[in-house]
């Protein structure tokens, strides 16, 4: 449920002009499917995003999944669970470092998350206290060749034990680039998924750039195949 990472976004060369001037970028992302994440926020480089820097990178959002209540008196009884919507809020600020090179952009962040989470069956029962943690995000675009991007992202927090990273490959198309991605997720309550899909990634729509993504989805506790729909958006300021 983690967001889908664009804190090292924007970088292609047909900005660069752009980038120069541009201290701040804003962002929204959708991961859509059985499971659903939808996450805003912004990245602020006080030297500008066209260098080596520091970097804040602020985000919040919401996601809602349907599990089954592994604490509800029929599990403890052996009879299957009811199921119920998972409702999570996650919230982080943090700091890191970017680098920027001809190849592309790498960036590392660390900092504090909080993490509110409730369970809604016939009413809405609250689990623990919202959780403080700390969140850890790396992330890397690179483009090997002028045809081809890579990009890596890899995230994990400490305030619900979850961890979330992406791989995808992209060959030039028209303005942007189109690959496969792959995708794994997994938190303490035991609930995992993994991803296999094409993307569209570094298109643009005015002032606004973005990344689409569909495929094949299998999360563990539904224990059968689905699709999936992902899209992130950005913009400088």
């Amino acid at each position: 449920m983690l967001p889908g990472g664009v804190a090292a976004a924007w970088a292609g060369p047909a900005r660069a002009d752009q980038r120069a001037e541009a201290r701040a970028v804003l962002f929204g992302s959708l991961d859509a499917g059985a499971s659903t994440f939808v996450n805003g926020g912004a990245k602020f480089a006080p030297g500008g995003l066209a260098g080596d820097g520091f970097v804040l990178l602020g985000s919040l959002g919401y996601g809602l999944r349907s599990e089954r209540d592994r604490d509800d008196p029929e599990a403890r009884a052996g009879i299957r669970p009811p199921r119920v919507l998972r409702h999570t809020v996650l919230g982080s600020a943090l700091g890191g470092w970017q680098w920027q090179r001809d190849w592309g952009v790498a960036a590392v962040f660390a900092g504090p998350e909080l993490s509110f989470e409730v369970l809604g069956g016939s009413g809405l029962a609250r689990l623990p206290a919202p959780r403080l943690g700390l969140r850890l995000h790396a992330e890397i675009w690179a483009r090997p060749s002028e045809a081809t991007l890579l990009t890596v992202t890899a995230i994990a927090g400490t305030a619900r034990g979850d961890a979330w990273s992406r791989i995808s490959w992209g060959w030039r198309a028209w303005s942007s680039y189109l690959g496969p991605e792959a995708a794994l997720y997994a938190d303490r309550t035991g609930y995992r998924k993994w991803s296999l899909g094409l993307h569209l990634t570094d298109f643009t729509l005015a002032q606004v750039s973005g990344r689409i993504s569909a495929g094949w989805l299998y999360e563990e506790r539904i224990q059968r195949p689905g699709l999936y729909l992902s899209a992130s958006l950005w913009m400088p300021l």
